[in-house]
């Protein structure tokens, strides 16, 4: 079963996500910061990871920094509020290999997915 992180502070945001991954017979496993995510990808080793990048504690792009330090081939895709797109870039300059914008709809959020996980 393909496992996956979801990492965001908003806590509807990870209820929400999850349902509608394990829904698709997803497992997931969730974070609520950036630190808690580098902790969690290092014991779970998660096939990927969908992580907001603004976020108490550590934000995504510094946990994004550390995941990617601990596995050069973690294939993450970058949550982003509307107005980020320098972050964004940077994101995939560190490693992200895609992002979807929030209020992001089901279908965007499936095919990100799909297309890094094949």
């Amino acid at each position: 079963m393909t496992k996956i992180l979801i990492v965001d502070d908003a806590e509807f945001l990870r209820v929400r996500i999850s349902k509608m991954l394990t829904g698709d017979g997803f497992e997931v496993i969730e974070a609520e910061n950036g630190a808690r995510a580098v902790q969690l990808y290092q014991t779970h080793k998660p096939d990927m990871v969908l992580m907001d990048i603004t976020m108490p504690e550590m934000d995504g792009l510094t946990a994004l920094k550390h995941i990617r330090a601990f596995d050069p081939q973690a294939k993450v895709v970058m949550l982003t509020a509307l107005g980020q797109e320098s972050v964004v870039l940077e994101a995939i300059k560190t490693g992200a290999r895609d992002f979807v914008v929030k209020p992001f709809e089901r279908e965007r959020v499936l095919n990100a997915i799909n297309k890094i996980l094949g």
